[in-house]
């Protein structure tokens, strides 16, 4: 039997993997009282059930202790019976954001502001996210993209991608992004901006791409970052990072940042183990 433990900050994705997973084939119940956890896994375990793919959500409420859940878990290793832990996360900007558009209160804000929420959930699940098997950051996630990867996980039984590599472009004159790790400059190259034809196209056009990647600097540039990059990301993993967001900027987020990032993109896919996204911010 494989049985998973779908956990993590609240807003991150938690009831989407969930649904996914259901619709992987996997027996799926969330939030059992603490109390009732111990009697699932012996009923589950009963000859007579046919179950062999199980997911149990947790997650943190105001109404129990996460400490009796960490009991239970332990409980079950003891006796022998083996999980995988799924643990969901995101950013706190990100986290801030989702809670913002919903309108709904953090189940630990108690009424107070959300960020505190956020700060004492994340100090609760501390343990639980050092224990996770699987640990996936939805901040800059497709919900194609997070089934993407569940489907590696659970389906096809591939590596897990411990890294999730963001390539984000943007525009200066709007701003950096706030989460970004590592920030690269591409206004030393010409603007397509001043060019009639081009003013109204963006780096996901043809013509614009080839414009950026005809002068020798822009073919020097990427070369140069995909080589630093590439090897960065096996030394992140190492330190255990779960997630790398590459920002590249230009003035205004549509022409030579949206195509360099799109060219780092296509250097860098199915190069090895870590999961990569590309997107424009301001394009």
């Amino acid at each position: 039997m494989r049985f998973v433990i779908v956990t993590g900050m609240s807003g991150a994705g938690k009831l989407t993997a969930q649904k996914m997973m259901e619709d992987m084939g996997y027996y799926c119940v969330d939030n059992l009282p603490v109390p009732l956890i111990d009697k699932f896994v012996e009923l589950i375990l009963e000859p007579s059930q046919e179950i062999t793919k199980v997911v149990l959500g947790i997650d943190v409420r105001a109404d129990q202790s996460f400490d009796d859940v960490m009991t239970a878990l332990d409980n079950l290793k003891a006796k022998g019976f083996s999980y995988e832990i799924l643990f969901m996360e995101a950013s706190d900007a990100t986290l801030m954001k989702r809670y913002k558009e919903t309108r709904r209160m953090h189940p630990l804000a108690m009424g107070g502001r959300v960020a505190d929420g956020i700060a004492r959930e994340r100090q609760i699940l501390e343990k639980m996210k050092s224990d996770a098997d699987y640990i996936i950051d939805t901040s800059h996630l497709l919900t194609r993209e997070l089934k993407e990867e569940l489907d590696r996980i659970f389906i096809s039984n591939k590596d897990y991608n411990s890294l999730m590599v963001n390539i984000v472009s943007f525009g200066f004159k709007h701003g950096i992004p706030a989460d970004v790790d590592l920030l690269f400059d591409v206004r030393f190259l010409p603007n397509p901006f001043y060019i009639d034809e081009l003013k109204p196209k963006t780096g996901n056009d043809q013509e614009v791409r080839d414009y950026v990647m005809s002068f020798p600097e822009a073919g020097d540039f990427l070369q140069k970052l995909t080589d630093m990059i590439s090897f960065l990301i096996p030394n992140y993993i190492k330190e255990g990072k779960n997630q790398l967001i590459v920002g590249i900027g230009c003035t205004g987020g549509k022409h030579r940042s949206v195509t360099l990032a799109n060219k780092l993109y296509e250097q860098l896919k199915d190069k090895g183990n870590y999961g990569l996204t590309v997107s424009h911010r301001d394009a």
